[in-house]
């Protein structure tokens, strides 16, 4: 049974990083596309962001995708065994619920700084 459970883990553990890199690729692919941007007023200073490569749109718009998988995988990981191991002392210690509560909001921490570091690689793509 345990077999088939990792089986399980590990198959929707690739799908699930599949569809978030199949969909940074399309991100980065609408993200490529140059678009003109109207002219400026004279005598007004315009500033613009460095042109990127198709390749280095890729590159970050897949960094993209795979730290945000990967944090949230790895959120979603940690608040199973910390949960687990609160509610487990809760059962025998009820006033220690709250406290262990705790922990299980800095397992969600994982995930936040994940997406911290997407949001900041986004900006980067322009």
């Amino acid at each position: 049974m345990e077999a088939k459970l990792r089986w399980t883990i590990t198959l929707t553990a690739a799908i699930v990083l599949a569809v978030a890199f199949a969909l940074g690729l399309g991100l980065s692919a609408a993200v490529a596309g140059e678009s003109k941007a109207p002219a400026g007023e004279p005598g007004t200073a315009t500033v613009q962001a460095p042109q990127r490569t198709a390749g280095e749109v890729i590159g970050l718009a897949a960094s993209v995708a795979f730290t945000t998988s990967l944090a949230c995988v790895s959120a979603a990981y940690a608040v199973g065994k910390v949960g687990a191991a609160a509610l487990g002392a809760a059962a025998e210690r009820p006033e220690i619920l709250g406290r262990s509560l705790l922990f299980v909001g800095l397992a969600e921490g994982i995930a936040i700084y994940g997406l911290i570091i997407a949001i900041l690689l986004l900006r980067m793509i322009g």
